[in-house]
């Protein structure tokens, strides 16, 4: 009968954001709206993104890839809860994602000895005991999301399966450009996959990140694995069961991109996506409905994106958090934030 604590007995932070201090030590933040740290706590180790869970103040921290630690965080108290820890012969890739009940953790990971993609699941009744081995669909899976509910009442979950296959042996080299191939695959709980590919022209256009709208459109992001002087597109948008639709902006802007896409998200309000590019050093925006190019913001080495009422917030690699078509001054911390900034 003992009351359970809530995201609001920490404050009600708006994201979850990994990040580097100036003492070279790593830590994950949670942040308000206005970009004030709310509290923050150590990591083992460079962080990339985070899985906030749908209602308690926990989140589950991950190495960037090819990092093997996952760390379950009480955000009340700083304690770590418990260490996830990959299998032999596999990493985690970054990102994770809670059903809705909140009961279970879905890890994508890299079978690096076999040269394929899995998704891990972890019962958080039971001290995130990992209980299930799924097929994610391809190879070089990375940031995973689950859908809104169907009709159907069943919990669907989209994966990036990248396409590239890595070893840490080789760090983040791609060994599998002549084959390589990107997807988006639609997973059930089950194992049921349903599998979209681009144009195998656009075959080393690995996908990478993902946001849905709460109607259910998806936008995705891509970088360009191909040569250098080709530039296409980085950004894509798809209803499940329609074909995927790409978009970008125009050739010098898109050019400026330098083929990478790190972060994507949609508006608050739901009517505008945009994608950051930390090497182009800019944000891109279009209209949701139409595909169109609204406009571009610069900002040096950005890549944490996210949703507010009416716009987006961003953080940057200098410490930024800034707000675009949204209330609220920028803020600046001393810090390195890292490539995501997760919406609780």
């Amino acid at each position: 009968m003992t009351p359970q604590l809530t995201w609001a007995d920490v404050g009600a932070p708006r994201f979850l954001a990994a990040a580097k201090t100036p003492d070279g030590t790593f830590r994950l933040f949670g942040l308000a709206q206005n970009g004030e740290a709310l509290f923050d706590l150590p990591l083992p180790g460079r962080g990339h993104a985070a899985a906030a869970h749908p209602t308690r103040p926990e989140a589950v921290a991950f190495a960037r890839r090819p990092g093997t630690f996952a760390q379950v965080i009480n955000c009340a108290n700083g304690a770590v809860t418990a260490t996830l820890t990959s299998p032999e012969g596999r990493h985690f890739t970054g990102h994770g994602a809670f059903d809705l009940a909140g009961d279970l953790l879905l890890t994508p990971e890299n079978d690096y000895e076999n040269g394929m993609g899995c998704v891990a699941i972890w019962d958080r009744r039971r001290g995130y005991r990992r209980v299930g081995d799924l097929p994610s669909g391809g190879i070089g899976p990375h940031e995973m999301l689950r859908l809104p509910v169907g009709l159907d009442g069943a919990e669907r979950f989209v994966i990036a399966n990248g396409g590239i296959d890595t070893h840490p042996e080789s760090g983040r080299s791609p060994l599998n450009l002549p084959t390589m191939r990107a997807n988006l695959t639609l997973m059930d709980l089950n194992g049921g996959l349903e599998v979209v590919e681009l144009d195998s022209a656009l075959r080393l256009n690995s996908i990478r990140h993902l946001a849905v709208r709460p109607d259910g459109l998806l936008a995705f992001a891509m970088q360009w694995q191909g040569a250098d002087g080709t530039h296409p597109p980085l950004l894509g948008l798809i209803r499940w069961g329609e074909a995927p639709r790409l978009v970008q902006a125009p050739a010098p802007q898109h050019a400026g991109m330098k083929n990478y896409a790190g972060s994507v998200a949609f508006s608050g309000d739901g009517r505008q996506v945009a994608i950051t590019s930390p090497r182009g050093n800019a944000v891109q925006l279009f209209d949701a409905a139409t595909g169109a190019f609204l406009r571009q913001v610069d900002e040096t080495d950005v890549c944490g994106l996210s949703a507010l009422e009416g716009g987006f917030v961003l953080t940057s690699g200098k410490g930024v958090i800034r707000h675009i078509g949204a209330e609220g001054a920028p803020a600046r911390h001393d810090l390195a934030f890292d490539n995501h900034l997760i919406a609780v």
